[in-house]
């Protein structure tokens, strides 16, 4: 696996890490195989985060014997010095190590939350002295919102970033890649495939491989699934005219307007799915109508009259999306396109 360099980190990283938000779902044992399965076939970078559940414990246990061989990174999303500092703690028990390679501030997409990720006494300064003490060797920003990203950037302060990007989302490519590329920040892609959105890994990676001093995150849910990012990625091909096209029609059907599957909308107080009930209009076009109007799918459908308004899921949202207006839209695409199919049937 090729590999380049972090900027100003100075690390030597393969161009693809692993992205440690799916192995939440599938049993322990599975997960723990899948890390190990990634790092066999070569990969050195693993990204996991305080907010992802139990990622952290199970790359602890994937990783035990090999740490020494990897650039290890996690995140907080906390905005207090102190709680920063218990995070941290956290992770490196979690972990099974005495430091991480890059210690980032986890969705900082408000200038409310930069402000207070910088503010004296606060988490910047706390992870700062825990360079000092060794726990930490370099300090990263994630973000979901571009302007804030950009300013996080001319703090100075911070020597990785991470945005998303893929051949549907393209602004990082026009707005932020090359102000990281002047100050030497490391650039790290997360959601390649949209969170889940594009089913494709050759579209999305051949077309990022355009971008050849850049980190990109693969979240892998089961074994086998790195092995075909690696082949994709080491094959090098251009994308096709058949394929150009493909990417076009997929631009055209998702817009840009689109769940991106964070989930930073939940928990909903009323237990509604939301970022499921946000893809019901791909699905319809996208999947089996025995998938879609039968079983679990129904279920979740079941669950928009429940909403109450409170509109907790909009001010999380890092995209500023109409959620409720969303699903509700969702559900009526839903329930159309059910009794269609249902009297087909008849």
């Amino acid at each position: 696996m090729e590999k380049i360099r972090l900027g100003k980190t100075g690390l030597k990283v393969t161009k693809i890490g692993f992205g440690g938000i799916p192995i939440q779902t599938p049993p322990e044992e599975i997960a723990i195989r899948i890390v190990q399965e990634s790092l066999d076939l070569g990969i050195k970078f693993i990204d996991t985060s305080r907010m992802y559940t139990c990622s952290e414990e199970r790359i602890g246990k994937a990783i035990a014997g090999r740490r020494e061989d990897l650039v290890l990174a996690t995140k907080s999303a906390s905005r207090t010095g102190e709680a920063v500092a218990a995070d941290l703690e956290t992770s490196l028990k979690n972990l099974r190590t005495d430091y991480v390679d890059l210690y980032q501030f986890h969705n900082v997409s408000s200038e409310e939350n930069l402000q207070a990720v910088l503010a004296p006494g606060g988490p910047y300064e706390v992870v700062r002295k825990a360079c000092d003490a060794g726990k930490v060797r370099h300090i990263g920003i994630t973000s979901h919102r571009l302007s804030v990203a950009k300013e996080a950037l001319l703090t100075g302060c911070f020597e990785t970033v991470m945005v998303g990007l893929n051949f549907v989302n393209t602004e990082a490519a026009e707005e932020l890649i090359p102000l990281a590329r002047q100050r030497d920040i490391g650039i790290i892609i997360m959601k390649p495939m949209a969170g889940g959105m594009l089913e494709k890994p050759a579209l999305a990676f051949k077309y990022l491989q355009q971008f050849t001093d850049v980190l990109t995150l693969i979240g892998i849910a089961r074994p086998g699934e790195m092995a075909e990012v690696i082949r994709i990625v080491e094959a090098a091909e251009p994308l096709t005219a058949e394929e150009l096209k493909d990417m076009e029609r997929i631009r055209e059907e998702l817009g840009s307007g689109f769940c991106r599957m964070c989930n930073y909308c939940q928990p909903c107080p009323q237990q509604i799915l939301i970022s499921a009930i946000m893809y019901t209009p791909v699905a319809l076009n996208r999947f089996d109508p025995e998938r879609i109007f039968k079983g679990e799918w129904d279920k979740f459908m079941q669950k928009i009259p429940d909403c109450i308004d409170c509109g907790e899921c909009e001010k999380r949202c890092p995209y500023e999306l109409p959620i409720r207006e969303r699903i509700r839209e969702a559900g009526k695409q839903y329930y159309a396109a059910r009794e269609a199919y249902l009297a087909g049937r008849r």
